[in-house]
């Protein structure tokens, strides 16, 4: 019989098989790049 796997283990598979990178830091380092970035505030019409 095949293991019952939950939702998490499923997504893990699916990332490790997509060639998703784990490391825990280099996901903090982007998406702090991704944070850092905002977005343009329109001038008001003088």
């Amino acid at each position: 019989m095949a293991e019952k796997k939950t939702q998490t283990d499923k997504f893990k598979e699916a990332a490790r098989e997509l060639e998703c990178d784990e490391d825990e830091a280099r996901w903090d380092e982007r998406l702090r790049k991704l944070a850092k970035s905002k977005p343009e505030t329109e001038k008001p019409a003088d």
